[in-house]
Protein backbone atom coordinates (compact mmCIF):
# COMPACT_ATOMS: atom_id res chain seq x y z
CA UNK A 1 0.00 0.00 0.00
CA UNK A 2 2.73 2.41 0.63
CA UNK A 3 4.26 2.06 -2.95
CA UNK A 4 1.01 2.74 -4.42
CA UNK A 5 0.62 5.90 -2.42
CA UNK A 6 4.49 7.04 -3.04
CA UNK A 7 3.90 7.26 -6.66
CA UNK A 8 0.02 8.74 -6.69
CA UNK A 9 1.59 11.39 -4.56
CA UNK A 10 3.12 13.14 -7.41
CA UNK A 11 -0.46 13.56 -8.98
CA UNK A 12 -1.32 15.48 -6.04
CA UNK A 13 -1.68 19.09 -6.14
CA UNK A 14 -0.19 19.41 -2.36
CA UNK A 15 3.14 18.43 -4.31
CA UNK A 16 2.99 20.12 -7.27
CA UNK A 17 5.58 22.89 -8.16
CA UNK A 18 4.46 26.11 -7.49
CA UNK A 19 4.80 28.59 -10.37
CA UNK A 20 4.70 31.99 -8.12
CA UNK A 21 7.57 31.08 -6.44
CA UNK A 22 9.74 30.03 -8.90
CA UNK A 23 13.28 31.77 -7.69
CA UNK A 24 12.37 32.55 -4.17
CA UNK A 25 15.78 30.75 -3.73
CA UNK A 26 17.35 34.60 -4.93
CA UNK A 27 14.25 36.57 -3.04
CA UNK A 28 15.43 38.76 -0.35
CA UNK A 29 13.75 38.56 2.93
CA UNK A 30 11.06 41.05 2.04
CA UNK A 31 10.14 39.67 -1.66
CA UNK A 32 9.96 36.15 0.03
CA UNK A 33 7.39 36.99 3.11
CA UNK A 34 5.81 38.93 0.29
CA UNK A 35 5.20 35.95 -1.72
CA UNK A 36 4.49 33.62 0.96
CA UNK A 37 1.65 36.37 2.23
CA UNK A 38 0.22 36.52 -1.13
CA UNK A 39 0.07 32.74 -1.01
CA UNK A 40 -1.65 32.63 2.02
CA UNK A 41 -4.03 35.49 1.33
CA UNK A 42 -5.59 32.20 -1.01
CA UNK A 43 -6.54 30.30 1.90
CA UNK A 44 -9.91 31.89 3.35
CA UNK A 45 -11.02 31.95 -0.31
CA UNK A 46 -10.60 28.19 -0.76
CA UNK A 47 -11.99 27.35 2.83
CA UNK A 48 -15.02 29.79 1.96
CA UNK A 49 -15.70 27.56 -1.32
CA UNK A 50 -16.43 24.54 1.23
CA UNK A 51 -18.46 26.27 3.80
CA UNK A 52 -22.09 23.87 2.95
CA UNK A 53 -20.02 20.72 3.49
CA UNK A 54 -18.57 22.23 6.93
CA UNK A 55 -21.54 23.00 7.95
CA UNK A 56 -22.88 19.47 7.47
CA UNK A 57 -19.86 18.34 9.52
CA UNK A 58 -21.13 20.35 12.57
CA UNK A 59 -24.62 18.95 12.64
CA UNK A 60 -23.17 15.97 12.44
CA UNK A 61 -21.08 16.46 15.17
CA UNK A 62 -23.18 18.39 17.84
CA UNK A 63 -26.14 15.73 16.69
CA UNK A 64 -23.70 12.57 18.13
CA UNK A 65 -21.95 14.96 20.87
CA UNK A 66 -26.03 15.32 22.35
CA UNK A 67 -26.46 11.84 21.91
CA UNK A 68 -23.23 10.57 23.91
CA UNK A 69 -21.24 10.01 20.78
CA UNK A 70 -17.46 11.93 20.92
CA UNK A 71 -15.36 13.65 18.82
CA UNK A 72 -11.44 12.10 17.53
CA UNK A 73 -9.55 13.76 15.13
CA UNK A 74 -6.69 11.33 13.63
CA UNK A 75 -3.74 12.45 11.61
CA UNK A 76 -0.20 12.08 10.98
CA UNK A 77 2.31 15.25 11.19
CA UNK A 78 1.26 18.50 10.75
CA UNK A 79 -1.95 17.36 10.04
CA UNK A 80 -2.28 15.20 13.04
CA UNK A 81 -0.89 18.04 15.62
CA UNK A 82 -3.48 20.14 14.41
CA UNK A 83 -5.88 17.76 15.57
CA UNK A 84 -4.12 17.58 18.70
CA UNK A 85 -4.22 21.49 18.93
CA UNK A 86 -7.81 22.25 18.52
CA UNK A 87 -8.55 18.82 20.80
CA UNK A 88 -6.39 20.31 23.38
CA UNK A 89 -8.07 23.64 23.33
CA UNK A 90 -11.67 22.42 23.26
CA UNK A 91 -11.65 21.81 27.64
CA UNK A 92 -9.89 25.37 28.92
CA UNK A 93 -12.16 27.10 25.95
CA UNK A 94 -15.40 25.11 25.86
CA UNK A 95 -15.59 23.42 29.56
CA UNK A 96 -15.66 20.10 27.38
CA UNK A 97 -14.78 17.07 29.18
CA UNK A 98 -11.16 16.22 28.24
CA UNK A 99 -13.22 12.59 27.46
CA UNK A 100 -15.08 13.74 25.12
CA UNK A 101 -12.68 15.79 22.22
CA UNK A 102 -9.68 13.50 21.61
CA UNK A 103 -6.79 13.20 19.06
CA UNK A 104 -5.35 10.43 17.94
CA UNK A 105 -1.58 11.18 16.06
CA UNK A 106 0.58 8.68 13.97
CA UNK A 107 3.37 7.90 16.06
CA UNK A 108 1.57 8.21 19.49
CA UNK A 109 2.01 12.01 21.58
CA UNK A 110 5.62 12.12 21.20
CA UNK A 111 4.91 13.09 17.87
CA UNK A 112 3.60 16.14 18.57
CA UNK A 113 7.18 17.25 19.66
CA UNK A 114 9.28 15.04 17.28
CA UNK A 115 8.52 14.43 14.06
CA UNK A 116 8.07 10.45 13.42
CA UNK A 117 7.85 10.73 9.47
CA UNK A 118 7.58 6.53 9.37
CA UNK A 119 4.86 6.46 11.39
CA UNK A 120 2.60 7.85 8.87
CA UNK A 121 2.29 4.68 7.13
CA UNK A 122 2.00 2.33 10.06
CA UNK A 123 -1.33 0.74 9.75
CA UNK A 124 -1.87 -1.40 11.74
CA UNK A 125 -1.75 1.52 15.04
CA UNK A 126 -3.74 3.61 13.34
CA UNK A 127 -6.88 0.49 14.18
CA UNK A 128 -4.75 -0.30 17.47
CA UNK A 129 -5.21 3.75 18.46
CA UNK A 130 -8.81 3.81 17.87
CA UNK A 131 -9.56 0.19 19.71
CA UNK A 132 -7.44 1.63 22.83
CA UNK A 133 -9.79 4.86 23.27
CA UNK A 134 -13.27 2.37 22.91
CA UNK A 135 -13.95 4.41 19.37
CA UNK A 136 -17.23 3.30 18.96
CA UNK A 137 -20.87 4.13 16.36
CA UNK A 138 -21.43 7.03 18.56
CA UNK A 139 -18.60 8.95 17.66
CA UNK A 140 -17.18 10.82 14.78
CA UNK A 141 -14.02 10.67 13.47
CA UNK A 142 -12.33 13.91 11.39
CA UNK A 143 -9.31 12.59 9.10
CA UNK A 144 -6.95 14.82 8.61
CA UNK A 145 -4.39 14.76 5.52
CA UNK A 146 -3.55 17.74 3.50
CA UNK A 147 -2.67 15.01 0.60
CA UNK A 148 -5.90 12.79 1.27
CA UNK A 149 -3.52 9.66 0.99
CA UNK A 150 -1.89 9.37 4.04
CA UNK A 151 -2.14 5.62 4.99
CA UNK A 152 -2.30 6.10 8.82
CA UNK A 153 -5.31 7.95 8.41
CA UNK A 154 -7.08 5.94 5.72
CA UNK A 155 -6.67 2.80 7.92
CA UNK A 156 -8.79 5.00 10.67
CA UNK A 157 -11.04 6.34 8.59
CA UNK A 158 -11.78 2.41 7.23
CA UNK A 159 -11.82 1.28 10.72
CA UNK A 160 -14.35 3.82 11.94
CA UNK A 161 -16.56 3.17 8.94
CA UNK A 162 -16.90 -0.40 9.64
CA UNK A 163 -17.84 0.50 13.30
CA UNK A 164 -20.75 2.37 11.66
CA UNK A 165 -19.56 6.07 13.35
CA UNK A 166 -20.07 9.11 11.26
CA UNK A 167 -16.49 9.90 9.46
CA UNK A 168 -15.45 13.46 7.74
CA UNK A 169 -12.54 13.78 6.00
CA UNK A 170 -10.37 17.17 6.01
CA UNK A 171 -7.85 17.75 2.91
CA UNK A 172 -6.68 19.84 0.96
CA UNK A 173 -6.39 17.84 -2.67
CA UNK A 174 -9.68 17.24 -4.26
CA UNK A 175 -11.19 14.00 -4.80
CA UNK A 176 -8.32 11.71 -3.03
CA UNK A 177 -8.46 7.96 -1.55
CA UNK A 178 -10.27 9.27 1.53
CA UNK A 179 -12.63 10.71 -0.30
CA UNK A 180 -14.02 7.49 -1.01
CA UNK A 181 -14.34 5.94 2.55
CA UNK A 182 -15.75 9.40 4.46
CA UNK A 183 -19.40 10.61 4.55
CA UNK A 184 -18.42 14.54 4.44
CA UNK A 185 -15.86 14.87 1.89
CA UNK A 186 -13.98 19.01 3.41
CA UNK A 187 -11.44 19.47 0.69
CA UNK A 188 -10.36 23.16 0.31
CA UNK A 189 -7.65 23.18 -2.56
CA UNK A 190 -5.42 25.64 -1.57
CA UNK A 191 -3.22 24.68 -4.39
CA UNK A 192 0.43 24.20 -4.67
CA UNK A 193 2.90 25.17 -1.48
CA UNK A 194 5.79 28.20 -1.58
CA UNK A 195 8.05 25.64 -0.77
CA UNK A 196 6.95 22.40 -3.01
CA UNK A 197 5.48 19.65 -1.04
CA UNK A 198 5.72 21.51 2.44
CA UNK A 199 2.29 21.08 3.81
CA UNK A 200 2.78 22.52 6.75
CA UNK A 201 1.92 25.98 4.56
CA UNK A 202 -0.81 26.98 2.78
CA UNK A 203 -2.58 23.38 4.04
CA UNK A 204 -1.51 23.81 7.61
CA UNK A 205 -3.42 27.11 7.77
CA UNK A 206 -6.62 25.87 6.01
CA UNK A 207 -6.83 23.29 8.00
CA UNK A 208 -6.24 24.75 11.06
CA UNK A 209 -9.15 27.47 10.38
CA UNK A 210 -11.36 24.45 9.64
CA UNK A 211 -10.96 22.55 12.71
CA UNK A 212 -11.14 25.98 14.20
CA UNK A 213 -14.95 26.67 12.80
CA UNK A 214 -16.30 23.15 13.34
CA UNK A 215 -14.88 22.85 16.60
CA UNK A 216 -16.56 25.99 17.99
CA UNK A 217 -19.59 26.01 15.61
CA UNK A 218 -20.51 22.00 17.67
CA UNK A 219 -19.46 24.26 20.93
CA UNK A 220 -21.65 27.12 20.32
CA UNK A 221 -24.49 24.47 18.71
CA UNK A 222 -23.96 22.59 22.44
CA UNK A 223 -24.56 26.11 24.50
CA UNK A 224 -20.87 26.76 25.60
CA UNK A 225 -21.37 30.59 24.48
CA UNK A 226 -24.30 33.15 25.58
CA UNK A 227 -24.30 35.87 23.31
CA UNK A 228 -20.65 35.58 21.98
CA UNK A 229 -19.28 34.96 25.38
CA UNK A 230 -17.18 31.15 26.21
CA UNK A 231 -19.45 30.99 29.74
CA UNK A 232 -18.29 26.83 30.04
CA UNK A 233 -14.77 28.72 30.44
CA UNK A 234 -12.75 26.81 32.69
CA UNK A 235 -11.23 29.06 35.52
CA UNK A 236 -7.86 27.30 35.95
CA UNK A 237 -5.26 31.25 36.40
CA UNK A 238 -5.79 34.54 37.50
CA UNK A 239 -6.49 35.79 33.40
CA UNK A 240 -9.16 33.53 33.02
CA UNK A 241 -10.82 34.15 36.35
CA UNK A 242 -10.61 38.30 35.24
CA UNK A 243 -12.12 37.25 32.11
CA UNK A 244 -14.79 35.34 33.94
CA UNK A 245 -15.71 38.67 35.79
CA UNK A 246 -15.66 40.02 32.67
CA UNK A 247 -18.14 38.03 30.83
CA UNK A 248 -20.49 38.28 33.60
CA UNK A 249 -20.38 42.03 34.20
CA UNK A 250 -20.70 42.03 29.99
CA UNK A 251 -23.90 39.69 29.82
CA UNK A 252 -25.49 40.59 33.10
CA UNK A 253 -24.78 44.54 33.56
CA UNK A 254 -24.04 43.87 37.26
CA UNK A 255 -20.36 45.68 38.88
CA UNK A 256 -17.49 43.57 39.18
CA UNK A 257 -17.83 43.24 43.09
CA UNK A 258 -21.28 41.83 42.25
CA UNK A 259 -20.46 39.18 39.50
CA UNK A 260 -17.51 38.18 41.91
CA UNK A 261 -20.19 37.45 44.67
CA UNK A 262 -22.05 35.57 41.85
CA UNK A 263 -19.16 33.29 40.67
CA UNK A 264 -18.25 32.03 44.38
CA UNK A 265 -21.76 31.63 44.97
CA UNK A 266 -21.96 29.57 42.15
CA UNK A 267 -18.78 27.63 42.70
CA UNK A 268 -17.02 29.36 40.01
CA UNK A 269 -19.55 28.49 37.26
CA UNK A 270 -20.06 31.53 34.89
CA UNK A 271 -23.09 29.93 33.06
CA UNK A 272 -25.01 29.70 36.34
CA UNK A 273 -23.99 32.85 37.57
CA UNK A 274 -25.49 35.00 34.32
CA UNK A 275 -28.91 32.95 35.02
CA UNK A 276 -28.91 33.46 38.89
CA UNK A 277 -28.59 36.98 38.37
CA UNK A 278 -30.37 37.24 35.16
CA UNK A 279 -33.01 35.06 36.26
CA UNK A 280 -33.18 36.19 40.08
CA UNK A 281 -32.31 32.93 41.28
CA UNK A 282 -30.34 31.10 43.53
CA UNK A 283 -27.27 28.50 42.76
CA UNK A 284 -29.59 25.65 43.15
CA UNK A 285 -32.74 26.84 40.46
CA UNK A 286 -29.86 28.14 37.96
CA UNK A 287 -28.98 24.34 37.80
CA UNK A 288 -31.92 23.06 37.13
CA UNK A 289 -32.95 25.57 34.86
CA UNK A 290 -30.23 24.61 33.01
CA UNK A 291 -30.27 21.36 33.18
CA UNK A 292 -34.33 21.36 31.91
CA UNK A 293 -32.85 23.61 29.18
CA UNK A 294 -29.73 21.69 27.57
CA UNK A 295 -27.42 23.86 29.45
CA UNK A 296 -28.05 26.86 27.56
CA UNK A 297 -28.09 29.86 28.79
CA UNK A 298 -29.56 31.81 26.34
CA UNK A 299 -32.92 29.34 26.32
CA UNK A 300 -32.87 29.61 29.96
CA UNK A 301 -33.37 34.13 30.08
CA UNK A 302 -35.73 33.91 27.12
CA UNK A 303 -37.78 31.30 28.59
CA UNK A 304 -38.00 32.74 32.21
CA UNK A 305 -37.70 36.34 31.66
CA UNK A 306 -39.35 36.08 27.87
CA UNK A 307 -35.76 37.64 26.37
Amino acid sequence: MTEVITEEIAEVITEQQNENSLNIDKADSLEIISIINKEDKTVANAVETKLPEIAKAVDVIADRMQNGGRLVYCGAGTSGRQGVLDACECYPTFGVDETNVIAVIAGGPGAMVKTQEGAEDDIRSAVRDLINIDFCNRDVLIAIAACGNTPYVIAAAEYAKKTGAAVIALTCAGLTKLSEIVDIDISPVTGPEVVTGSTRMKSGTAQKMVLNMISTAVMIKLGKVYKNFMVDLRITNQKLAKRAIRIITKTTGVSEEEASLALENCNNSIKHSIVSILCKVDMNEADRLLKDNGGNVGRVVERVNGR
